[in-house]
C-alpha cells in the first residue's frame, strides 16, 4: 500500500499540480513502493515563485522578532513530528533508523536553532563615514537539494533564508521528498504568511530548470553532483541570478606517521568513509598512508570493515542501510569492477549485494589498498561506502595527492596537532578536521573547485542571503 503526497504547498495552501503525472517513492530496503508525488511543471512552478513575489516585500520588513517565534515554532514542529520525520527518511533514502533518529534529523533541526543566534548578533546596519552600510534580504529564492542528507540540506537553506527576510520556492529530491512534505506541513501551522514558503516537487529537468531560469527568482541555492551544478548554472545565466552551489566531493584523510594512534585513527577513516552507507559529499574516501605503514593499515582496515554490518535499516544493529537507487547500485558496483581491473588492492568487500541479501540495494563495505591517485576510484566521486588507501613518502607529496583532484569540498588529517594544523593550511578545500574534530554546524560549510561556490551554515550561511546596499549622506 502505499501513500499519496501528490499536492503541492503554494501561497499558503496545499493544491493541486498543474499537471496529474505522478512518482513512486522508492524504498530502497524492499525495491518497492511506499508512496507516490506528483511531478511538477513549468507552470507550478511560476505559481510558486509568482506566489513568493508577492509575499516579499512584506517579509523582507518583517522584524527579527517576527522572524525568530516562526523559526521557533518550526522547530517545536520538528520536535514534535521527530519520530515519523525520522521514519520518512529511513524509508525513501534507506538510513538505518539509528542513523536517522540521531543524525538525519537532529541536523535539520539544528540549523534552524543555529540560525537564531546569528539573528540576534548580526549587524543589519553600518555606519561607515557618511555612509550608512545596510544588509537587506536579496529577494525571492530557489532551493533544489537532494537525497542523501535531506532535511538536513533543506533546513540549512530555509532557516537562513527566513531569517533574513527572503521567500523560498523549493524543489526536494523525487527520491526523497517526504520529508519535505512533513517539513512544509510544519511550515503551514506556524503562521508564516502565504507565500512565504512554497514546495513544489518535480525532477531536474522539469521543476529543476523551471527554479533556476525563473526571472522572479533571485538567487538559487543547488546541493548536488557537479553535472547537475553544472545545468543549473547554465539554466540561471540568462537571468543574472546569483547561484550558490554545494556539490561534489573526493576528500583525502592524511594519517601522518606521527599520528598518537595510528591504528586508531585508520578505523576511524574507514567507519567515516562508510558512514551513511558512503552517501555523504564531504566522506573521507581517499586515505593517504606513509608507505612504510601500508602494511599495517591494511590489517586494520580490513578488521573494521569487517564490523561494519550491512542490513534492513529497521534493525537496532545496522550500521548501513542500502544505497538509495537501483542507478545507485549499479553505478558503485561498476566502479569497483573498475578498481578491480586497474589493479587496486581488494582487501575488503567487492561487487554485488553482501552475503545473504538478495533484495535490495545493498553494497558491501569496500576497501582498495594499494591505489594510485590515476585511478579512476580514487578520482570519480563514488558514493558509496568504498575506500580507496594510497601511499606517500613524505608530507610533500601526501599535500599534492590530496591536492590533485577536481574537487575541494573537505579533507582531513590525523597527526600532532602543530604538524596536522601546518599540514591543513596547504590542503586546498573548503574545511578540514584536524585530529577527528566533528562538523561544526556554526563554521562555514563548502568548498573550492568543482566542489562548489558560496557557503551554507553559520554566519557565511546567512549572508549569501543578503544584499548590500550604501545610503551616501545618510549617516
Amino acid at each position: 500500500m502505499t501513500t499519496a503526497y501528490n499536492k503541492f504547498y503554494i501561497n499558503g495552501e496545499w493544491i493541486e499540480p498543474a499537471g496529474r503525472p505522478t512518482l513512486d517513492v522508492i524504498n530502497p530496503a524492499t525495491e518497492e513502493a511506499f508512496a507516490t508525488i506528483s511531478m511538477g511543471t513549468a507552470d507550478d512552478v511560476d505559481a510558486a515563485a509568482q506566489a513568493a513575489r508577492a509575499a516579499f516585500p512584506a517579509w523582507s520588513q518583517s522584524s527579527v522578532e517576527e522572524r525568530k517565534t516562526v523559526i521557533q515554532k518550526i522547530m517545536a514542529g520538528i520536535q514534535a513530528r521527530s519520530a515519523e520525520l525520522a521514519t520518512a527518511i529511513s524509508n525513501e533514502m534507506g538510513a538505518p533508523m539509528s542513523l536517522a533518529t540521531a543524525a538525519q534529523v537532529p541536523s535539520g533541526l539544528g540549523h534552524f536553532a543555529a540560525i537564531l543566534p546569528v539573528l540576534d548578533s548580526f549587524q543589519f546596519q553600518e555606519t561607515r563615514g557618511s555612509t550608512l552600510i545596510v544588509k537587506e534580504a536579496a529577494g525571492v529564492c530557489g532551493f533544489i537539494t537532494p537525497w542523501n542528507w535531506p532535511l538536513n540540506q533543506i533546513a540549512c537553506k530555509v532557516a537562513p533564508a527566513l531569517a533574513a527576510g527572503c521567500t523560498i520556492v523549493l524543489k526536494p529530491s523525487e527520491v526523497a521528498p517526504i520529508n519535505a512534505y512533513i517539513l512544509a506541513e510544519i511550515i503551514d501551522e506556524c503562521g508564516l504568511p502565504p507565500g512565504v514558503f512554497n514546495l513544489v516537487n518535480g525532477d531536474g529537468p522539469s521543476v529543476g530548470a523551471a527554479i533556476s531560469s525563473h526571472p522572479e527568482i533571485d538567487v538559487v541555492s543547488f546541493t548536488g553532483s557537479t553535472r547537475a551544478g553544472r545545468e543549473v548554472a547554465k539554466a540561471a545565466a540568462d537571468s543574472i541570478k546569483r547561484v550558490t552551489q554545494e556539490l561534489g566531493g573526493k576528500s583525502a584523510n592524511i594519517i601522518l606517521d606521527d599520528a598518537p594512534d595510528f591504528a586508531k585513527a585508520v578505523a576511524g577513516g574507514v567507519m567515516n568513509c562508510f558512514g551513511n552507507s558512503g552517501q555523504s559529499c564531504n566522506a573521507p574516501t581517499r586515505m593517504l598512508v606513509p608507505n612504510s605503514r601500508m602494511a599495517e593499515a591494511i590489517e586494520v582496515a580490513k578488521a573494521a570493515a569487517a564490523k561494519a554490518t550491512v542490513g534492513d535499516p529497521q534493525a537496532e544493529t545496522t550500521r548501513l542501510g542500502p544505497v538509495v537507487s537501483e542507478l545507485q547500485f549499479t553505478k558503485i558496483n561498476a566502479l569497483i569492477e573498475a578498481g578491480i581491473k586497474e589493479g587496486a588492492e581488494l582487501i575488503a568487500g567487492g561487487p554485488g549485494r553482501p552475503a545473504g541479501l538478495d533484495k535490495g540495494y545493498y553494497i558491501q563495505p569496500t576497501v582498495f589498498a594499494n591505489v594510485t591517485n590515476d585511478m579512476t576510484i580514487a578520482r570519480e566521486e563514488v558514493f558509496g561506502p568504498v575506500l580507496t588507501i594510497l601511499g606517500y613518502a613524505d608530507d610533500a607529496e601526501a599535500i599534492a595527492i590530496a591536492n590533485d583532484t577536481e574537487y575541494g569540498l573537505s579533507g582531513y588529517i590525523t597527526g600532532e596537532p602543530a604538524h596536522a594544523a601546518q599540514v591543513a593550511l596547504q590542503i586546498r578545500t573548503g574545511m578540514v578536521h584536524i585530529n577527528g574534530a566533528p562538523l561544526d554546524i556554526s563554521a562555514p560549510f563548502g568548498g573550492y573547485k568543482k566542489s562548489g561556490n558560496g557557503r551554507e551554515w553559520g554566519l557565511e550561511g546567512f549572508e549569501e542571503f543578503l544584499e548590500t546596499k550604501a545610503l551616501m549622506g545618510a549617516a
